[in-house]
């Protein structure tokens, strides 16, 4: 073969092999794009890098925030934090000038620090160190490359690092950006649960631990053995069942506070008033027993007074404590609990009791408002007040359909609405059966049901052993309300012990 066929052999061959590179190039700076995880895509820059320009080891440093300097965390074959002032070294010059340095010889450059190779005792010969600029040519880091595997870096070499910095500082500042966002979107959703918390108190720290129940069982889910055994859900999928498990009762700010707030059956003003009037029928008797006595001292000797008068008296005492019994049960009706047999008769018959006002009127002791309200069966809540809190889940499925979410959290508002469904239909607030219900929804439902149960902090109720939550769920499943294997899985994977730490 003669020279010149030779030289256009290797030519060729040098030739293949920088389309190669640039091929890989190419597919490397798409892949780079796809990385949103910023530790993950020092990493992956870090070694394609590398392995670009058939380098030994190299770093990879990151301008500050202020620009003074470049910091690296991420040393291949080393995992030491190095900061390094802008225009000082050589990853400082390039920093500072924006333009490569390829050093052939390490120890001939002043710029150079050899105490690197002697706390980590390596030996570094040529460096190759390229700017990554930004869309604006602003530095964003800068890639070091050490010791190519045959000899100096070439300008080839030099070319493909420039290029694969441009699409590593591209995809850096796509990431910084990806992750600037998730903290903002994060920072909304935290103040949007103080909004929720600070309108109703008493349940602070409730969306958090439905969120952390709720991933909780997700996660066990996939070591499970019975029917969800093989379901395995993406990062993203966890982060939109945990961010419709923080907002589901977002809603709440819809809700008027009192009504919110209400804690017995009637509100303290409601009860205020039945107290006054109560002692203006205790006034009345006691104006009663007056004129009575005074008629008798008028009409009768004293010896027959006196003994008629002490008969007016222990009659009036009796119906004085009468009314003091009375008011006792109103208070009593008035807590949060089952109301007990004959009690609803009993209020009606209060409400047929009435007493003659100073100014001769006619007034009733229970009002058909209040005799309404004292005969809730359960709860604080009347028909109409429980209608409004039960709108909460319509106004949180209306404000999240407000947010712009992204494609892998669009489901959101969807998985927060129905956490109040049941599979049987008799939920709210559309009663749709097990086949609208996703599943997402029916992990948080037993999530929610038990904090509720479990809950210490509710002024309307006592909070509830955890053994007797976990048999109410049963109860519920059994019913067809909630997801028997979902509940299975919480139970047997103790997922409220591990999570909230109960006993």
């Amino acid at each position: 073969m003669t020279t010149a066929a030779s030289q256009e052999s290797r030519d060729l061959a040098l030739l293949r092999r920088r389309n190669q590179k640039l091929t890989s190039l190419l597919e490397v700076t798409t892949a780079l794009t796809r990385e949103l995880h910023i530790d993950s895509l020092l990493d992956l820059i870090l070694h394609e890098s590398t392995r670009t320009v058939d380098a030994d080891r190299g770093s990879l440093f990151i301008m500050s925030r202020d620009g003074s300097e470049l910091w690296s965390k991420i040393a291949l074959g080393e995992q030491k934090m190095i900061r390094v002032a802008v225009g000082q070294g050589i990853a400082g010059t390039v920093a500072q000038t924006k333009q490569p340095l390829n050093i052939p010889d390490a120890y001939r450059d002043k710029r150079f620090n050899p105490e690197v190779d002697r706390l980590t005792g390596y030996m570094t010969h040529s460096i190759l160190c390229v700017p990554m600029l930004g869309g604006r040519r602003e530095v964003v880091g800068v890639i070091q490359a050490l010791n190519h595997a045959t000899g100096p870096f070439t300008r080839d070499d030099e070319e493909l690092l420039m290029a694969f910095g441009a699409g590593a500082a591209a995809a850096i500042e796509n990431a910084s950006l990806y992750e600037e966002i998730e903290r903002l979107f994060e920072g909304f959703v935290q103040a949007s649960i103080t909004a929720i918390e600070s309108r109703d108190p008493s349940t602070a720290g409730h969306s958090g631990r439905v969120a952390d129940l709720s991933v909780g069982l997700m996660c066990a889910l996939e070591r499970s053995s019975g029917p969800y055994r093989d379901l395995r859900f993406r990062p993203a999928e966890i982060r939109e069942l945990r961010y419709a498990a923080l907002l589901h009762d977002f809603g709440k700010v819809g809700v008027r506070e009192h009504v919110l707030l209400k804690s017995e059956k009637l509100y303290p003003h409601e009860l205020s008033v039945i107290e006054e009037r109560f002692e203006l029928a205790r006034a009345s008797a006691q104006r009663e027993q007056l004129e009575e006595e005074l008629a008798l001292w008028r009409a009768a000797s004293r010896s027959d007074a006196e003994t008629r008068v002490q008969e007016v008296r222990a009659r009036h005492a009796q119906k004085q404590a009468e009314l003091d019994e009375m008011l006792d049960f109103v208070r009593r009706c008035n807590l949060p609990t089952v109301l007990q047999e004959g009690s609803f008769e009993r209020l009606e018959d209060l409400a047929k009791i009435s007493f003659q006002t100073s100014s001769g009127r006619t007034q009733q002791l229970l009002l058909p408002q209040e005799m309404r309200n004292l005969s809730i069966g359960r709860g604080s809540l009347n028909p109409d007040e429980r209608r409004e809190i039960e709108s909460h889940v319509v106004h949180t499925y209306a404000f999240l359909s407000a947010i712009p979410w992204t494609r892998d959290l669009s489901r959101v508002p969807e998985i927060a609405r129905g956490h109040h469904e049941k599979l049987n239909g008799g939920g709210y607030p559309k009663g749709v059966l097990a086949s609208e219900i996703p599943l997402q929804t029916r992990m948080m439902t037993i999530a929610d049901i038990y904090d509720a149960l479990t809950a210490a902090d509710r002024p309307y109720k006592k909070a509830l052993p955890h053994t007797r939550a976990l048999d109410i769920l049963v109860m519920e499943a059994k019913v067809g309300a909630v997801d028997q294997p979902l509940l299975d899985v919480f139970i047997e994977s103790k997922i409220a012990e591990q999570t909230l730490g109960c006993p």
